[in-house]
């Protein structure tokens, strides 16, 4: 996704959802890690988990944690062979001090990447891509349960997009990075990761293409992360299940990797339930294929959503509030 940055709700629409989520009592039947047999995370930033409250909650509700922007190239090496894993250490420190897993993300991406690969020639780039995914694999090796090795590579018509690794490197950099993922860190499960892949349409189908033609060259990957970030402006994907269903008979594992479900605000109680199903629709189609293996969100509290920074006018779109209160969603899926 697009640079993940702490935004606060605005004091209204904070408002609306603290009032509407204070009714909303815990879940007597325990945290969502407790109740499923797939893994249950939340993207975290490093300097949340300064938080005490935030912290508890973190460790009480969720399993794996994703760093949201400290192991992305452009954070761990700003500039050539200047390395900066102070975020990164934090998250993998925490997560093995509480006994949760790590999802990695994300090696390969158009987006906030290190200046200096404009100026590299393909080769160059090729050699520098390999060494990248080499150094920062290494250095975690055997902490990290999966990576998003390649993100967010399909345009919205099933086109790749035109990145710099497209351009210089061509069609074969998404399996060179696979194989250089694998040979790096044999142990942990390897993903392509996209948005807007979560029913069957022009770019899931181009991504499914893509992924069976990678399968049948021997190209190590092992699952799909599909991102699910929904707004209840638009309807939800009617054929979500049906389309991890394709993936899946591919022999591939499914991941929701960045769930969140954003609503116009301020946020009322009408709003709040109809986000609740979406989240509900979400879980039980993931628990219904059983290759899905993850339920991950994009930040589980509005306190640090990305949303409101993003799409200006909408908000409140996790699973708890501001004060880290549930929210009805959390309730549906958790009653």
């Amino acid at each position: 996704m697009k640079l993940r940055l702490p935004q606060v709700l605005a004091i209204t629409a904070a408002a609306a959802v603290m009032a509407t989520s204070q009714a909303v009592p815990a879940s007597a039947a325990g945290p969502l890690k407790s109740i499923t047999n797939r893994v249950v995370g939340s993207a975290v930033a490093a300097q949340n988990l300064n938080e005490a409250d935030f912290k508890s909650v973190l460790t009480r509700e969720f399993g794996n944690i994703t760093p949201e922007n400290e192991m992305k190239w452009a954070s761990v090496e700003p500039n050539r062979g200047q390395y900066n894993w102070g975020g990164a250490d934090a998250i993998v420190n925490f997560a093995q001090q509480n006994r949760m897993t790590v999802r990695g993300h994300t090696l390969v991406w158009h987006s906030q990447y290190p200046n200096y690969l404009n100026n590299l020639s393909a080769a160059d780039l090729r050699s520098a891509t390999q060494q990248h995914i080499n150094t920062e694999m290494g250095r975690y090796k055997g902490k990290i349960r999966a990576w998003d090795v390649v993100n967010e590579m399909f345009n919205e018509d099933g086109s790749r997009r035109q990145s710099i690794f497209q351009q210089k490197l061509g069609d074969g950099y998404v399996a060179d990075a696979f194989r250089w993922a694998r040979a790096a860190d044999p142990s942990a499960k390897l993903y392509i990761n996209d948005y807007n892949t979560e029913g069957i349409n022009a770019k899931s189908t181009g991504l499914y293409n893509m992924v069976k033609a990678l399968k049948q060259q021997g190209v190590p990957i092992d699952g799909i992360g599909i991102q699910t970030h929904l707004a209840t402006k638009y309807a939800f994907p009617s054929s979500f299940r049906q389309n991890m269903e394709r993936f899946a008979a591919l022999g591939l594992d499914i991941a929701i990797t960045e769930a969140d479900v954003r609503v116009p605000l301020p946020a009322d109680a009408a709003k709040l339930n109809t986000q609740a199903s979406y989240y509900k629709q979400i879980w039980d189609a993931c628990h219904a294929v059983s290759r899905c293996v993850e339920f991950t969100t994009w930040g589980y509290t509005d306190r640090h959503s990305w949303i409101p920074g993003t799409f200006p006018g909408e908000g409140a779109a996790c699973l708890f509030d501001t004060n880290l209160r549930p929210k009805p969603a959390y309730q549906r899926i958790n009653p």
